[in-house]
């Protein structure tokens, strides 16, 4: 399933979200003009290795990305849940958040993986709690999914609490399978760690769901 749009207006102009893609996309530029050599270097330096942690690099890692995919994926999840939460929170609170969930979820990723030597790199853990936050806050909202069906694509609306609850079941059996192995480099258990610190955040603000219809 892949998302499109949440079908609920913001009043305000999300201008953490934006600043957050904008850092992100010219980091990630800025990798893409690289040589392969001068990237490793780049990512040896600045991503995220468990077994040789730097702590500094749980946040910088936060603005690297693995790739085209991985990027445009994690900018659209950002895109599209992150206005929402952002305006709720306001700003300055949602800037927090999102580096408080972000760290949430490296940490998370290191104490489930201490050995591994994989970098990690990508804002996914990030959000995941701005996702998180989005599946307590808006659960009537609706997504448009585009949803490949073999050779067919169906695009859909599907309501943000089953859309974001089968995302979350599916990271979560996937870190669970994933145990005791490097998975591919992918951090399940971040996204699972982020996904729960941000619904847990809003729970504890005492922030109420909005029906939207």
């Amino acid at each position: 399933m892949i998302p499109l749009r949440d079908v609920i207006p913001t009043r305000t102009f999300p201008v953490v979200t934006i600043l957050l893609i904008v850092l992100n996309a010219l980091a990630f530029l800025y990798e893409q003009s690289l040589t392969d050599k001068a990237f490793l270097a780049l990512t040896q330096m600045f991503a995220m290795v468990p077994a040789t942690l730097v702590w500094s690099t749980i946040v910088t890692s936060m603005f690297m990305h693995g790739g085209w995919l991985h990027f445009l994926g994690n900018m659209l999840y950002l895109w599209i849940f992150g206005d929402n939460v952002e305006e709720r929170l306001g700003h300055g609170t949602f800037l927090l958040f999102y580096f408080v969930c972000g760290i949430a979820a490296g940490l998370a990723h290191v104490y489930m993986n201490p050995l591994s030597r994989l970098p990690t790199m990508g804002a996914s853990g990030a959000i995941a709690g701005v996702m998180g936050a989005y599946f307590v806050l808006y659960p009537y909202s609706r997504i448009l999914t585009l949803i490949p069906l073999f050779i067919f694509v169906r695009i859909v609306e599907v309501p943000a609490v089953v859309f974001l609850g089968i995302w979350f079941v599916m990271q979560f059996f996937s870190g669970a399978l994933s145990t005791g192995s490097d998975a591919g480099g992918v951090a399940f258990w971040a996204h699972v760690a982020g996904f729960v610190v941000g619904a847990v955040w809003i729970l504890v603000s005492g922030k109420r769901a909005t029906r939207w219809t």
